[in-house]
C-alpha cells in the first residue's frame, strides 16, 4: 500500500498508518493513498490506556525533593481565592520531577537538550513492555537482565528501533504510598527493581531505541539509589535520550504491538516537568 506524506505535518499520521495498514484494508482500494482521516478512524475505536499517575501534595517522590504546594489564587465564591473570585485558578510549586515526569538529558549533563528541545517527533513511538513482575515479586531488589530481553525477543521479534521501552515491575502497584515505594528496611535501605547497565547499552546501542521508562522513582535500583548511585539514569541521559519515571498501568498494556504518547510541557530550559503518557492498543 503506498503512503503520500507531503509534510512533516503529517509525518506522525503516515507513521500511524503504516502500523495500522492491515486494519484499514477496508478503507482503502488497489491504488489509493492511506489518509489521515482513514488512520484516526481505526485509532479512535482503539483502546486508551493512561500511564500518567494525577500528581498532588504527598505523592511519591525521589527521596531529595520537597513536597508540592498549592494555592488557590481564584475561587468560585468570594472569600475562597486569595486574590480574588469568580473563577478558579491555582499556582502549583513543584520540583520539575514531580508525578509521571519527563527526565530530559540536561537534566544530568550539562549542555545536553533540556525540556523544550526534545522534538515532538520523539513523542510517538512503537512500545515494548519487558516484564519482570514475576521475578520481582520474588526479589525486590531484581534488575532486568539480558535473559528477560532475548525472551521477549524469542516471542515478538526484535525490539524495534525508535521504539519506546518500559520496564514493567509491578511496583505501580504500591502508589500512591511512599513507604511501600520506597520499601525501606530497618537500617533505611530501599529495596526496589531496576534497570542494569548491560539492557540498558544493548537497546539504546544496538536496538536504537528513542526513550525508555518505569514505574519506580529511579532507574537505579534501590540499593544503588541509596548509596546515592545514579549511574543508570546517567547512562540513558547522558547519551543524549529522555527517560519517563513513575508510570502507571503498564499491567494493562501488552508487551508488544501497541503505540505510546509521552507529551509533556515545554518550559524553556526546563530540567524535567510532569508528563501524560498514554499507550494506544493494538
Amino acid at each position: 500500500m503506498r503512503q503520500k506524506c507531503h509534510s512533516t505535518v503529517v509525518v506522525v499520521g503516515c507513521f500511524l498508518a503504516v502500523w495500522l495498514s492491515l486494519s484499514l484494508a477496508p478503507f482503502a482500494l488497489a491504488g489509493d493513498a492511506m489518509t489521515l482521516d482513514d488512520a484516526w478512524r481505526v485509532i479512535a475505536s482503539k483502546r486508551f490506556v493512561d500511564l500518567t499517575h494525577a500528581f498532588a501534595p504527598g505523592i511519591p517522590h525521589w527521596k531529595g525533593f520537597p513536597d508540592e504546594k498549592r494555592e488557590t489564587l481564584y475561587g468560585y465564591e468570594p472569600g475562597q481565592g486569595t486574590a480574588g473570585s469568580g473563577f478558579f485558578a491555582e499556582t502549583y510549586t513543584h520540583v520539575g520531577q514531580w508525578g509521571t515526569h519527563v527526565d530530559p538529558p540536561a537534566h544530568f549533563v550539562k549542555g545536553l537538550r533540556t525540556v523544550d528541545q526534545i522534538d515532538v517527533k520523539e513523542m510517538v513511538l512503537p512500545l515494548a513492555v519487558l516484564d519482570v513482575t514475576a521475578k520481582v515479586a520474588g526479589n525486590p531488589d531484581y534488575t532486568v537482565t539480558m535473559d528477560d530481553v532475548r525472551a521477549w525477543e524469542a516471542r515478538n521479534g526484535q525490539i524495534p528501533a525508535g521504539a519506546f521501552v518500559a520496564l514493567r515491575t509491578g511496583w505501580g502497584s504500591r502508589w500512591p504510598d511512599q513507604a511501600a515505594m520506597q520499601n525501606k528496611d530497618a537500617a533505611g535501605i530501599a529495596h526496589y527493581p531496576g534497570w542494569s547497565l548491560e539492557v540498558l547499552k544493548y537497546l539504546y546501542e544496538e536496538r536504537g531505541v528513542t526513550a525508555s521508562g518505569h514505574e519506580t522513582t529511579d532507574t537505579d535500583p534501590g540499593l544503588a539509589v541509596s548509596r546515592d548511585d545514579y549511574s543508570l539514569e546517567t547512562y540513558i541521559l547522558s547519551r543524549n535520550h529522555y527517560q519517563i519515571e513513575l508510570l502507571a498501568h503498564l499491567d494493562a498494556v501488552p508487551e508488544a504491538g501497541a503505540l505510546v504518547v509521552a507529551a509533556f510541557p515545554k518550559p524553556r530550559g526546563g530540567s524535567g516537568f510532569p508528563a501524560r503518557v498514554f499507550a494506544i492498543l493494538p
